[in-house]
């Protein structure tokens, strides 16, 4: 157990000593793009009108996909509606038919069985007391 946590230990310094050296290198190329869009107005002009290009597009495919995303959710309504509700509403008709089965066993035959056995039970404890009938 103490090797595969040592183990364990290593992969996650690892990994943490490559989130650190990746957020120096973003630092480092953010530090190095300002510093030479800050000295060429021309290519800050020309970035910050890519930049606007690019959010753009962005935000239009953030729509498209929020539309695909509703169509999605509203064919998954329509599935439950229709597929899902009419195979509950049959598990309930079958339930209550295996409801009604098993009261009807309950009183025509199982109740019976019971009060003959009642009834037995007693005439043989009848016959024991008057010592006709022994075990």
């Amino acid at each position: 157990m103490d090797r595969l946590g040592a183990t364990q230990a290593k992969r996650v310094q690892r990994g943490l000593i490559l989130v650190g050296a990746l957020a120096v290198l973003i630092v480092a190329g953010l530090a190095v793009g300002l510093y030479f869009l800050s000295q060429n107005e021309a290519a800050t002009r020309t970035v910050r009108d890519l930049f606007i290009i690019v959010l753009t597009l962005e935000f239009m495919v953030l729509g498209i996909a929020l539309v695909v995303l509703l169509v999605q959710l509203s064919r998954l309504i329509l599935l439950l509606q229709m597929e899902i509700r009419p195979m509950l509403e049959s598990a309930s008709e079958a339930l209550n038919t295996v409801r009604g089965t098993t009261d009807f066993l309950s009183e025509n035959l199982i109740q019976p069985v019971i009060q003959l056995n009642s009834s037995l039970a007693g005439m043989r404890k009848l016959l024991e007391m008057f010592r006709l009938f022994r075990r």
